[in-house]
């Protein structure tokens, strides 16, 4: 049995019923601030994912949402440059935070970026947890090291998703999986476990989704 497989009996069917229901419903841009000044005001639990910039944070949105083009897919890395808010029917928020690790951009731009990042890190007491994506094919990078280190000192909850598991070669994944483990035990506030998603083929989605379930039921918010 492989890493995937392991991880999959930590969710029960009742788990997956309520991650289904709780994206079951009409997913909706809520909106998008670019500045820590424009942020909306909190409501229920809000969940962050972030990622390098086309490590398919938006395909992910698409496919836990069943919504093809509510999250802007740009195949022009650091093109997103908001956090955006996307809502339904029950209390749960989703947030596309912009994409890091895009050197291209201008100094001051990625400047103003993280400015943003830490305030809403820093000022969003509804933040449930962050999933940082990670492109399956590459593992984590030194640039994501520097995000893990942001997270601990916001003392954020925060767990790894490894994206686009359907295009890394299987005979790899073991040994990627064994240094993310590695690299995550020097970071005791990250969530233990790994999930492994592919957006293109559903893999990893519905865990996903239970995980999330999991979070509201926790807050209270469902």
């Amino acid at each position: 049995m492989d890493r995937s497989e392991s991880m999959a009996v930590h969710f029960t069917s009742a788990d997956i019923e309520a991650g289904r229901k709780l994206f079951a419903g009409d997913w909706r841009f809520a909106a998008a601030a670019a500045s820590a000044e424009s942020l909306p005001p909190m409501r229920g639990i809000e969940v962050a994912v972030a990622g390098r910039s086309n490590v398919g944070k938006s395909s992910l949105i698409n496919a836990l949402t069943g919504r093809r083009a509510l999250a802007r897919i740009s195949h022009t890395p650091g093109r997103t440059q908001e956090l955006v808010f996307f809502t339904e029917p029950s209390r749960l928020t989703l947030v596309d935070m912009p994409g890091y690790g895009y050197a291209a951009a201008a100094k001051t731009k990625i400047e103003a970026w993280t400015a943003l990042i830490h305030a809403f890190l820093l000022g969003r007491a509804n933040l449930a947890r962050v999933y940082l994506l990670v492109d399956a094919r590459h593992g984590l990078k030194t640039v994501d090291s520097h995000v893990l280190e942001t997270l601990d000192k916001a003392a954020v909850n925060y767990q790894i998703v490894l994206t686009k598991a359907d295009a890394a070669k299987e005979s790899e994944r073991a040994a990627l999986l064994a240094a993310t483990d590695a690299a995550l035990a020097r970071h005791p506030a990250a969530h233990p476990q790994v999930l492994v998603t592919s957006a293109r083929s559903g893999a990893g989605i519905a865990e996903l989704r239970a995980a999330m379930a999991r979070l509201v039921n926790e807050r209270g918010a469902g």
